[in-house]
């Protein structure tokens, strides 16, 4: 059976769109400090926000191949559709550096040429200077573009080869199938450096004095954790609606079982990284969790413990990760519990002092990229079966049982 969007679900996207971004307006003409700063930082905390659950549906897309995983085919497609979210994820994206490249925002401190300018003792910055030869524009640009053009070379490579698998049959199809296995093995090499490179480059430089050796492995398990949140619930509204109907409860409990054992790889690596850094208590390493601490506790634990607990406490029973309208429910909180770790990793080191708490601007952008990333995804449902048709682990799949 195909998947087409109703009317109501096209209106419901729109909807969110138009009401994020007249949200978002009000929320520019609010009282902050600065307007222009404000505004970009919220746009980029979203936009990496939905980039990273793309991401992070991609990088399992690649892990079935590889391990050769069968429960999954039947739902393949879900996972293909949310990851064809990275092109525009990437643009979006792009347009921020872009943007603080040409100083039109001020996000990236170091990307300021006084920092670096001996002459100018005002603004110079001895340790932004001492890392030039790693954080320099045009070395900042080759890791950008190759990052964003593997993903997105990735994305459309893995999707393509799919819809042709469908076509195949005998021999073509096993051929095929282990091109996959392939191909995914080297995406995966590539994604386990890229993955920390990202968040070294496009988040932890924006509190440049800061370091963690632990920050791209606690990136990356917030990018996978929002990754299977959304499949989850994108696999059982689609079972509401009366599709995917070979997808049984045990297909469910698995993947209600990657919902709660990313979400404890995240909340690890999330306690250990800070344990270590409050342990040594050097000055460079604290700077970071400081004025988190200091000016949004609530921000911070309170992300934490909707992460951290709520999966624990909620789905740790057999019975919790079978249940549709319970697993949606757990999973929109987590949704937004990640949504919250995203904004509290961008706006105090983009804004400093200037952050206050969470308002209308960025609510809004979130709504709209809400509208937008659900959009895409359901039009990507909508172009191709929403169970593959040939495929050489589809019977087991289809027989899946716990």
């Amino acid at each position: 059976m195909n998947f087409t969007i109703s009317k109501r679900a096209r209106t419901f996207t729109l909807a969110l769109i138009v009401i994020g971004l007249v949200m978002a307006a009000f929320g520019v003409a609010g009282d902050h400090t600065d307007h222009k700063q404000y505004t970009w930082a919220a746009f980029y905390a979203n936009a990496l926000f939905f980039f990273f659950i793309g991401l992070g549906c991609l990088f399992f897309y690649a892990l079935n191949h590889v391990t050769e995983t069968a429960w999954t085919v039947l739902v393949k497609r879900v996972y293909e559709a949310i990851a064809q979210y990275v092109p525009l994820g990437a643009i979006t994206v792009l347009v921020v550096l872009v943007a603080g490249s040409m100083g039109l925002n001020h996000i990236w401190h170091w990307m300021d040429a006084r920092t670096v300018d001996v002459n100018d003792a005002a603004n110079y910055d001895t340790h932004i200077a001492k890392l030039t030869a790693y954080l320099n524009k045009p070395f900042f640009w080759v890791r950008a573009i190759l990052m964003l053009a593997t993903f997105v070379f990735f994305t459309r490579w893995f999707r393509k080869h799919s819809l042709k698998m469908d076509q195949e049959t005998g021999e073509t199809l096993l051929r095929s199938h282990w091109k996959n296995y392939h191909r995914s093995v080297g995406f995966i090499v590539l994604f386990a450096f890229f993955s920390s490179l990202l968040a070294w480059d496009w988040i932890m430089s924006i509190d440049v004095h800061w370091k963690s050796a632990l920050f791209g492995w606690y990136v990356f398990g917030g990018m996978w954790a929002g990754g299977m949140i959304t499949a989850v619930v994108l696999v059982l509204y689609l079972k509401g609606k009366g599709y995917l109907p070979q997808v049984n409860g045990s297909h469910i409990q698995d993947m209600g079982k990657w919902v709660f054992a990313v979400s404890f790889l995240w909340s690890y690596l999330y306690f250990v990284q800070y344990l270590l850094i409050w342990y040594s208590d050097i000055p460079e390493e604290v700077t970071y969790y400081k004025v988190r601490i200091d000016h949004h506790p609530w921000l911070m634990w309170g992300m934490f413990f909707v992460n951290f607990a709520l999966p624990m406490v909620l789905l740790m029973s057999r019975d919790s990760k079978r249940s549709p309208k319970f697993l949606i429910g757990v999973g929109v909180l987590i949704f937004i519990g990640h949504w919250l770790d995203t904004v509290q990793m961008i706006m105090p080191g983009s804004l400093g002092l200037h952050f206050e708490h969470i308002g209308m601007l960025e609510i809004g952008f979130f709504l709209a990229f809400l509208g937008v990333f659900v959009h895409t995804v359901l039009s990507a449902l909508a172009k191709a079966p929403l169970t593959v048709v040939a495929h050489p682990f589809l019977e087991e799949s289809v027989h899946h049982h716990i």
